[in-house]
């Protein structure tokens, strides 16, 4: 990451505290946070070891987290740039416009803006839980049939997609689909069948998940130049929630979670102000954008276990998010 830095230590240690409360209620082994804002980063700080086995690896910047459904982000990205090359005609295109081996009893009905928004209503290809557009319900469901869009659309893989059109072009060599354990990954005792894209096993170092929200944050500008389009990156951060979705259900972008305003479901703090948008994975790790503030913040962790008696993992990120927009406005007062 080629950010400027000016470490804050005090105007953050409340919120690299908490991450390592968090830490260990749930029992994690790693932890790190990331503050940019103002282009510089302000605050990095690191925690614990790649794993509980004797001899492990000290967490550093070179260390990869899997991100978990994080990895969502980046498929938004490629259905915006499917969206602007013309690959995809509109939101509003009809799933089976596009996938014609789907039981069409099934998905009709279903548009790539249901898939973006959970609002879909698959439990699965072949099991429906509700009329698409009438609910809002987190699974894969719609998440493994945008990647077999972005297959067919640019007729390569999502991962190759990502790494010809974004990674390469920004210069990050810390991000990428792993199936297999390398010294730098904070591996997850997981396995995984391959590194194309198609399943949840994205690995990003702590800065270059700072430099991800960064880039959405400045709309693809970065080092002087403007190398995506900035429209690519507007679109993905609009709420394109069904505006006839029940007021009480979260609004999403391309898998943003995106604030208009507090609602107790969502991912986002009832602190942090409106245009703020934010992705979450399951082993606790975040990226969180606040345009207002001019800031992008992460969290880094290896949740390997059930979440512990007591432990609200929405409370969590929400408290987060909260402290994250209280420490910035503390540099104010």
């Amino acid at each position: 990451m080629d950010l400027g830095v000016a470490i804050k230590e005090n105007i953050f240690e409340s919120l690299n505290q908490y991450v390592f409360e968090t830490m260990n209620v749930i029992s994690a082994s790693a932890a790190a946070v990331l503050i940019i804002q103002n282009d510089i980063i302000v605050n990095e700080w690191y925690c614990g070891y790649h794993d509980n086995t004797e001899n492990s690896r000290k967490i550093d910047e070179r260390s990869q987290f899997n991100i978990g459904s994080i990895r969502k982000t980046y498929l938004g990205l490629a259905i915006s740039l499917a969206l602007f090359e013309g690959r995809i005609k509109s939101l509003n295109d009809f799933v089976s416009d596009y996938l014609d081996d789907l039981d069409e009893e099934i998905i009709t009905g279903t548009t790539i803006r249901h898939l973006l928004t959970h609002t879909h209503g698959l439990y699965s290809p072949s099991r429906r839980m509700f009329p698409a557009g009438t609910d809002w319900k987190y699974n894969n469901a719609g998440v493994n049939l945008l990647i077999r869009i972005v297959q067919k659309a640019f007729g390569r893989p999502l991962a190759a997609v990502i790494e010809e059109k974004v990674l390469a072009p920004y210069g990050l060599s810390e991000t990428g689909w792993r199936k297999e354990n390398r010294e730098n990954l904070v591996w997850v005792n997981e396995t995984y069948a391959g590194e194309q894209g198609g399943e949840a096993n994205l690995f990003v170092s702590t800065r270059e998940l700072g430099l991800w929200g960064y880039l959405h944050l400045t709309k693809g500008y970065f080092q002087g130049k403007q190398i995506l389009p900035e429209s690519i990156f507007e679109e993905v951060v609009k709420i394109i929630t069904p505006t006839t979705l029940d007021e009480t259900l979260p609004r999403n972008g391309f898998f943003w979670w995106v604030q208009d305003r507090s609602r107790n479901m969502s991912e986002l703090g009832g602190q942090l102000p409106k245009g703020s948008f934010q992705s979450l994975g399951i082993f606790g790790n975040a990226v969180l954008v606040i345009p207002e503030f001019n800031a992008v913040a992460v969290r880094m962790l290896n949740q390997t276990e059930r979440n512990p008696a007591g432990y609200d993992y929405l409370r969590d990120i929400q408290t987060f998010g909260n402290i994250v927009s209280k420490c910035i406005l503390s540099q104010k007062n």
